[in-house]
């Protein structure tokens, strides 16, 4: 695990720090699967490349998902770090070591397999159509309607895939299915939700408008206060059934993160961030709520 451990620490500070207490093999599999979600993200995200270069790397990438060709995998990586896929440096670094990747991927256990790779092909190729909609090196979402489609795409289908890796193999968890089903796509466009709040300003410098301009910000911030709701259903569920306290922590920290993020930002505009003192408190909260036996979602943010 250490080097994919060194990925995710240099890809995502909250997935680097809610990923570890998952029990195994579903740290090892959401792990992994974080790094092909990512990956994908980054060809939709590389607004320097034009979109028809994008939507071909999207499409390259669901191939090597489908035919799991090393030899493929290793040129097209060569290719993609060649010509420059992100400036952020973990990003380049990740996209050089797709073929390791791959390899760990194709290498966990065969039920977990189908579950990553569907969702990840469902998101990439949302993704590609995402991006086939930019003009003039813009993207703008003119309703809230496609603003929630987009999340859905990016993270709404991360929630239904973690879903599937929290049921396989736990028994326990079966008969709580079908609710944490109906509101898996909630929790992940909750966290993406917010994030598209925080970042809208440095978004929009890179020409892309994901906030219809014709809503008020304030009913965006309360369907992201609504989905954060579901996604608290959602985790007290997961407890409800027994849930292992990995998963609990693992789904908790984004969630409560989220909560205060939204409301830095809800009081201070885009790029407010929850500072490291902060973010270590709320840890430390979820933490000690699970260890008493109570609910992580009644943690509120100060």
């Amino acid at each position: 695990m250490a080097d994919l451990d060194d990925l995710l620490g240099k890809t995502s500070r909250t997935f680097a720090l809610s990923i570890p207490p998952l029990p195994e093999p579903t740290r090892r599999e959401v792990t992994i699967a974080y790094l092909l979600f990512r990956i994908a993200d980054t060809f939709e995200d590389a607004a320097h490349w034009a979109p028809e270069a994008r939507i071909g790397a999207l499409r390259d990438f669901v191939g090597l998902l489908r035919s799991a060709s090393r030899s493929d995998a290793v040129r097209l990586s060569s290719e993609w770090t060649a010509a420059g896929a992100s400036p952020h440096a973990g990003y380049r670094e990740l996209i050089a070591e797709v073929p390791f990747v791959l390899d760990a991927f194709f290498a966990l256990a065969s039920g977990a397999i189908p579950p990553i790779r569907d969702h990840v092909v469902r998101s990439a190729e949302g993704m590609a159509g995402v991006v086939a909609r930019t003009r003039g090196g813009s993207l703008v979402l003119g309703t809230v309607a496609e603003l929630e489609e987009y999340c859905y795409i990016v993270a709404g289908i991360v929630g239904e895939m973690l879903t599937e890796l929290f049921l396989l193999g736990r028994e326990s968890l079966v008969t709580a299915g079908p609710y944490l089903r109906e509101r898996a796509a909630s929790f992940g466009e909750a966290l993406q939700l917010v994030n598209i709040l925080k970042d809208s300003a440095d978004d929009a410098a890179e020409g892309r408008r994901y906030l219809p301009e014709s809503v008020p910000r304030a009913d965006i911030f309360s369907i992201a206060r609504r989905d954060l709701g579901t996604a608290g259903e959602y985790i007290e569920a997961l407890r409800g059934a027994g849930a292992p306290r990995g998963i609990l922590e693992f789904t908790a920290l984004p969630v409560q993160l989220a909560w205060a993020t939204l409301e830095r930002v809800e009081a201070k505009g885009p790029g407010a961030k929850v500072s490291r003192p902060e973010l270590f408190r709320i840890t430390r909260r979820v933490q000690k709520a699970l260890d008493r036996g109570a609910s992580p979602v009644l943690v509120r943010p100060a």
